[in-house]
């Protein structure tokens, strides 16, 4: 009948959150569904302890009435559930002023979180109780009494002392247990710094598209471009979980966000390709797009090409999209300069293993055709400039002679004769095409174009690019292999900078952040998923020293103590010890949602931190000796602290198979498995510890 209960109470705390959801102005979409799904495990905990708290008293068969009895059990958890609440609120809110464009991407998280976090308060104050009285069941003395007084502990119970005892026997123990925590701790950090556990801003998605980006040399022909096209798609025909391809030469192919921040939707020269590749729906494949596309590009790997195209397979981003996953910014006194130490940064992407798809802003300096008109034959030949003007035009942008009328009312078709746009370089045979010409008094004569215009080959201009108003030449690169977050690109490349022979070129400075002030020696500012990454872990760090910070208060206004806020902030650390191992057994990178994942668990913890740490002091005024205190209130308190872990940790295992918020579900069931069994251990031996 709890059960039911708690049955009733989620589905009323999820309606009130998606009421205050549309007030704020979000929408139903996959991160504000995901952060439903996250609320479901902890908005129960205040239903919990209230529905936990009314049983035990009601089992105590004082003589007081169902009514009374329930009122006495809710006012017993109010104020530490109150504290528990606004600590889970502290701990979320900061998160939603994460800048940069993770900031409105995540921040459906926060706002429903805390939504529900608040109604789930309410809720489980004023409905709760009364249905407990409707539904609930008195149980009898035999059933177990409990309590501040005498009375069995049940299994769970007893399971804890037998565990605790141990621990609290001595202050020795109690010191050594509490130094063996903490080693724990430290360790489990240090599988970032053995790279045994990665760190990424978010995962790679699994869609059912990928794309093949492809750039030949400038002055290639659109059918070039084409049969380098069919020859990748024949290399890729025999991938099993591929529907259909659709090949875009010399035109855009329709983009996406991504394609939208990388400029794809200006792919219209002819020398440009795009090969959509289109995949079987999620469910039907046994592969996720990610490993669909490191295949792809072992596939297209020796295929023959002309010399200086660049393939590159493009996933559609997880989150928000950058120019290049890792990203060089070269800025430098001139563009020699720049271009010089940009190919030389090049060098040094290619020869890190797992950095493919390496390419440059500038590419190999192109070469343009260049038609001067002969001002003396033209005067010899007696040819008017305008009529050179036309057959220019004429032979390079085509004519229309006349349209086909349909009828009915419908559009006619212009009938234009025009080169292929194979010729649209000029050759000899263009240059033999007819001009008119006065060449003989009284008569009309045509000569070759060939007599009246001088063709001059020459380099043409290279592409120039800004950032903020500032000129830069930029490397990209993609990550696969051994490492694929940008961080660890990031340092393979400085690595290899500083071990390059840089002979007469100046050897570039390494920016993290923010454009150089000083641009008269060369500077290489990393960019792309690391600026995001840096600025939204950046942010997430800010916001967790105001979540523990607004928690400190929280606790320190409760208990108007400034040093048992410490006692009940210690578990925090402990969730490392469960996030870490759960990442590393996962061969999961620690991401953007692993991180709200630990800052939530701070103030998960600390609400269970707060319910054990009021019962042992209301229950410190008696004669008992401290560790007896201690135990009892471990045995008491640990069902309910465990109902609320596993109630979380059932509600996180449902989104573990995605992909984006897998390091989310980790962070919540792993770090809530670690600290909880912790959590009640370690406080009662910090008590121990620190006894006078």
């Amino acid at each position: 009948r709890e059960a039911l209960v708690v049955a009733v109470v989620i589905p009323t705390t999820i309606l009130l959150t998606l009421f205050a959801s549309r007030i704020m102005g979000y929408t139903l979409n996959r991160v504000s569904l995901f952060a439903l799904i996250f609320s479901i495990g902890i908005l129960v905990d205040d239903a919990i302890v209230v529905i936990e708290n009314i049983a035990r008293h009601w089992a105590m068969d004082d003589g007081r009435s169902r009514s009374a009895a329930a009122i006495d059990a809710v006012a017993e958890v109010g104020n530490p559930t109150i504290v528990a609440t606004l600590t889970v609120v502290a701990a979320l809110l900061p998160m939603l002023f994460v800048s940069g464009m993770m900031g409105p991407y995540m921040s459906p998280i926060p706002a429903n979180a805390s939504a529900a976090m608040l109604f789930s308060f309410f809720v489980a104050v004023m409905l709760t109780p009364w249905l407990m009285m409707k539904l609930g069941r008195r149980q009898d003395a035999a059933d177990g009494r409990t309590g501040h007084g005498d009375g069995h502990i049940g299994a769970l119970g007893r399971a804890y002392v037998a565990a605790a005892r141990p621990i609290l026997k001595s202050r020795l123990r109690a010191w050594m247990f509490l130094l063996v925590v903490g080693v724990a701790t430290l360790s489990s950090m240090a599988l970032i710094y053995t790279r045994h556990v990665t760190v990424k801003l978010l995962p790679f998605d699994n869609k059912t598209e990928l794309q093949v980006v492809a750039d030949l040399p400038k002055g290639s022909s659109v059918e070039d471009t084409n049969r380098l096209l069919q020859a990748a798609v024949d290399r890729l025909a025999g991938v099993p979980e591929v529907v259909s391809f659709q090949t875009y030469a010399g035109s855009a192919a329709p983009f996406n966000f991504n394609g939208l921040v990388r400029h794809y939707y200006l792919r219209s020269s002819p020398e440009q390709g795009d090969v959509t590749v289109n995949l079987v729906p999620k469910g039907e494949r046994g592969r996720a797009s990610h490993a669909i596309a490191l295949d792809i590009r072992e596939r297209l790997k020796g295929m023959a090409m002309p010399a200086g195209t660049v393939v590159k397979v493009v996933e559609p981003p997880p989150g928000p999209p950058v120019l290049g996953t890792l990203l060089a910014e070269i800025y430098g006194p001139d563009a020699e300069t720049r271009r010089a130490v940009a190919a030389k940064v090049r060098e040094t992407f290619s020869s890190v293993p797992f950095i493919v798809d390496v390419d440059d802003s500038f590419h190999k300096q192109p070469g343009r055709q260049r038609l001067a008109i002969d001002q003396d034959n033209l005067e010899y030949y007696k040819v008017e400039q305008s009529d050179v003007y036309d057959t220019l035009s004429y032979l390079f942008g085509g004519t229309t002679v006349g349209y086909s009328h349909r009828g009915g009312g419908r559009y006619p078709i212009p009938i234009r004769i025009a080169l292929s746009k194979a010729g649209g370089v000029v050759d000899q045979r263009a240059l033999a095409t007819p001009v008119p010409a006065n060449a003989l008094p009284g008569a009309r004569d045509v000569v070759e174009l060939g007599d009246v215009v001088r063709l001059a080959g020459e380099p043409a201009s290279y592409p120039i690019f800004r950032h903020n108003g500032r000129p830069a030449e930029m490397v990209m690169g993609e990550l696969a292999g051994a490492f694929e977050a940008p961080v660890y690109g990031m340092l393979a490349v400085d690595d290899a900078i500083a071990k390059a022979d840089w002979r007469a070129l100046p050897k570039p400075a390494i920016a993290l952040h923010g454009q150089p002030d000083d641009e008269s020696k060369p500077t290489l500012l990393w960019d792309g998923e690391w600026e995001v990454t840096w600025v939204t872990f950046r942010d997430m760090g800010a916001a967790f020293m105001v979540a523990i910070l607004g928690i400190y208060i929280l606790v320190v206004a409760q208990f108007g103590s400034f040093r048992l806020p410490l006692v009940i902030l210690t578990p925090i650390p402990l969730t490392l010890i469960g996030i870490m191992l759960g990442h590393w057994a996962f061969a999961a990178p620690f991401t953007a949602t692993s991180m709200i994942g630990f800052i939530a668990l701070a103030g998960i913890i600390v609400r269970n931190s707060i319910l054990l740490v009021d019962f042992i002091r209301h229950s410190r005024g008696t004669d008992r000796p401290l560790v007896d205190i201690l135990l009892k209130a471990g045995a008491i308190r640990f069902k309910p602290i465990l109902l609320t872990a596993l109630a979380a940790m059932i509600g996180a295992a449902v989104i573990l198979t995605d992909p984006i918020f897998q390091g989310l579900a980790i962070s919540l069931l792993f770090g809530l498995a670690s600290s909880t069994l912790l959590t009640v251990l370690v406080i009662p031996a910090i008590y121990v510890a620190l006894r006078s």
